[in-house]
C-alpha cells in the first residue's frame, strides 16, 4: 500500500507569523491563499501545510496520487483501495470516502497516541 506523498499540517493561531518564521528556516510558499488561511511550503523535498482555523490539532497528511513535488503520479493506490484495506485491517476511521465514488476523496483516522492522519485524495 503506497499512501502518497507525506507532509505535516501545521493547526497555527497566526499564520502570517508562522510564514515568516518558516521561511527564515528556507521554506518558500509553493501553494495557497494567505487570505484564505492556508498555505503550503517547501524546504526541498519537505512540505509544510500552514492550517488557521481548519484544523483543531496538528495532522499527518498523505496525498495518494502525488509525488513529494504535488505532481500527479501515473500509477498510485486510490484512496478508496486504502480505506477498504484500512478497514479490512481492523483500524477504526473516523471520516470514510464513498467506497462506489472516485476521483478526489480523503479518510481520517488517529493513530495510538492520538494524532490525526489524514489521506487526501487531490487527483481522479
Amino acid at each position: 500500500m503506497q499512501l502518497g506523498a507525506f507532509s505535516v499540517s501545521l493547526a497555527v493561531k497566526d499564520i502570517a507569523a508562522s510564514l515568516a518564521f518558516y521561511e527564515k528556516l528556507g521554506f518558500a510558499q509553493v501553494g495557497g491563499e494567505l487570505e484564505q488561511n492556508w498555505l503550503i511550503l517547501r524546504n526541498g523535498d519537505t512540505t509544510l501545510g500552514l492550517f488557521q482555523g481548519m484544523f483543531e490539532k496538528n495532522c499527518l497528511t498523505f496525498n495518494p496520487g502525488w509525488d513529494s513535488k504535488c505532481e500527479a503520479l501515473a500509477q498510485f493506490d486510490d484512496v478508496r483501495a486504502i480505506q477498504k484495506h484500512l478497514q479490512d485491517a481492523g483500524v477504526e476511521l473516523i471520516e470514510t470516502a464513498d467506497a462506489d465514488g472516485s476521483g478526489p476523496a480523503h479518510i481520517t483516522l488517529v493513530d495510538p497516541d492520538g494524532n490525526p492522519v489524514l489521506i487526501d485524495q487531490h487527483v481522479g
